[in-house]
């Protein structure tokens, strides 16, 4: 084991890197911040690390998941989009945790706990996005979160044994739930200002609204530069918590932003041209549900398909549900010998 010497109190001590962070974090960040050393701990106990804290651990397993990776392939809002520069649900997660971590940085906060909430915070998003999540929470009994079924990634689908405080914050990133630590409001609040900023960006290059339609009062508090509106809305939190026990836009800020993300869903998210295939991308999630549930009628109880099922569907890609819809329900015609066959015809032509 590596060890390092520190002096301490005037005395020599020879602790592990970890040690060294962990009294780090008690040196340095808040009195309101989450401290590694004092976590709540895993279900299943484990030998800490010689070189990282819990936190750090659990960002390193997130970020190495299957969960993790499949994100770059799930729509954000625009679904399957050609062009390179629309966010996809990876994208989105990335920006969320950027501006956590702003934030959790300037209040002194744990920024590795923050960052290892906001990589898992949509690990169990659906394919298609919101509407994929509509249809099975439509599907199965007892309804589908997509925050919950994050948490079911990395308790049950992924094991990552992760820390409860990184649990809570992932279960507690949406409304409706109170984050149990700081770091975990940080990314509440980082989520909702990636998505109404970065969606603003898309919804403009897509031609499906344009930077003037946007609410003029917004505009006038926030700015119509992204840059400039982030780092507002960052602001207005930072100034508002600083040496408080609590993570919170002031009063203003918040009534501009809750403003902006309900002009959003009146003219982006819902019934607009961005959302013109969902019924198609609803069809294609319902068609896959009978036809695995029905595959499992032999094999397990109708509650436990339901469940596998959710969990198959839930974890795919845009496009990998599309190509199983295809390879289920749309016929291929007769294929005899291989695709390129004309190629070598033509080489053959050319070379006689």
């Amino acid at each position: 084991m590596f060890f390092v010497k520190i002096k301490q109190k005037g005395e020599n001590m020879t602790i592990t890197i970890r040690e060294k962070l962990e009294k780090r974090e008690e040196q340095y960040l808040s009195e309101f911040a989450t401290k590694s050393a004092l976590s709540k701990g895993r279900k299943l106990p484990e030998e800490q690390s010689e070189f990282r804290t819990d936190f750090q651990r659990d960002r390193d397993r997130i970020l190495h998941s299957k969960a993790f990776r499949r994100l770059k392939h799930k729509t954000q809002v625009f679904l399957s989009p050609f062009d390179d520069h629309f966010r996809t649900r990876l994208t989105h997660t990335l920006e969320v945790s950027q501006i956590a971590r702003t934030i959790s940085r300037s209040l002194d906060l744990n920024e590795d706990l923050t960052e290892a909430i906001a990589l898992g915070h949509d690990l169990g998003h659906t394919p298609f996005g919101h509407c994929g999540e509509g249809v099975l929470d439509e599907l199965l009994p007892g309804g589908f979160h997509h925050n919950l079924q994050s948490v079911r990634v990395v308790e049950v689908l992924e094991h990552l044994n992760l820390c409860q405080e990184t649990i809570d914050g992932i279960k507690t990133h949406t409304w409706g739930y109170e984050p149990t630590t700081l770091e975990g409001k940080a990314v509440q609040l980082a989520d909702k200002i990636a998505y109404i900023n970065h969606d603003i960006e898309d919804s403009i290059r897509a031609g499906v609204i344009s930077e003037s339609d946007l609410p003029k009062d917004c505009i006038d508090f926030f700015s119509s530069n992204q840059s400039k509106r982030l780092n507002k809305m960052i602001s207005e939190i930072v100034y508002n918590s600083q040496g408080k026990a609590d993570v919170a836009m002031s009063e203003e800020g918040w009534a501009y932003t809750t403003k902006l993300r309900k002009w959003m869903f009146e003219n982006v998210y819902i019934d607009s041209p961005a959302k013109l295939e969902e019924n198609k991308a609803r069809n294609v999630i319902r068609e896959l549900f009978f036809l695995y549930k029905n595959m499992l009628k032999d094999v397990c109880p109708e509650d436990k398909a339901e469940r596998i099922v959710t969990d198959y569907i839930s974890g795919m890609t845009d496009r990998y549900a599309i190509e199983r819809f295809k390879r289920n329900f749309i016929p291929e015609g007769f294929q005899n010998g291989t695709k390129d066959d004309y190629l070598f015809r033509l080489a053959n032509l050319e070379m006689k």
